[in-house]
């Protein structure tokens, strides 16, 4: 939870850059060149290629650790309800790996993780709403989405009007991943909340000999 937050506050830096960077462009003369001195144009690319840098590494940070604890949980809800799942916990791991099918697979085990983990799995939906992992997961995807088409955007941006279009988009997609860090920290809270307490029921179960 706290990569999440600190990936939240890298992404909010380079909506920062990203902003002022823009300034810039948007301060082309009609003869084509940036009207602005010199300095101010390299600090705002240093500053730039530093927010990116710092939150590429977060993010990749971030990525292996919720990994890491996304195959705990579904090893702890797989103690909890052994025939509830569709593939072994390795899937966990797997499913971010496959290509396209990385945008539904991880769902799919989110949603099992997260009933199997309620305090009575085979009341479904109706005791803990699967409503935070799809809220999580659309956000997530969203945000996948506007990145790569900003970035495919800015990559084809050859005048001044498109490369502002470009950076619009690239600060739209930048705000999309904010508000998932934000989801993604809430999901990770309440199932792992949800897990501490089912556990601690189960523990307290007596066992019948």
């Amino acid at each position: 939870m706290i990569l999440l937050l600190l990936v939240a506050v890298a992404y909010i830096a380079c909506i920062t850059a990203e902003l002022n960077m823009r300034r810039l462009w948007a301060g082309l003369a009609d003869d084509g060149f940036v009207a602005v001195p010199e300095a101010d144009a390299e600090l705002a690319e240093l500053m730039l290629n530093w927010a990116d840098t710092i939150r590429g590494n977060l993010v990749l940070a971030t990525m292996v650790v919720f990994i890491i604890w996304f195959h705990r949980v579904r090893c702890n809800a797989g103690v909890f309800a052994t025939d509830w799942f569709t593939n072994g916990t390795g899937m966990a791991i797997g499913a971010w790996f496959i290509p396209i099918g990385n945008l539904w697979i991880p769902r799919r085990v989110a949603v099992e993780t997260w009933t199997a983990s309620q305090a009575d799995h085979l009341a479904g939906s109706r005791h803990q709403p699967t409503t935070p992992v799809n809220i999580w997961w659309t956000g997530w995807v969203a945000s996948l989405l506007l990145s790569a088409v900003a970035s495919w955007r800015g990559s084809r941006a050859e005048t001044a009007g498109e490369v502002l279009a470009a950076a619009d988009l690239m600060v739209a997609a930048d705000a999309v991943a904010i508000v998932a860090a934000v989801l993604a920290i809430l999901f990770v809270r309440r199932l792992t909340h949800m897990q501490h307490t089912k556990a601690l029921a189960l523990s307290q179960t007596p066992r019948t000999v």
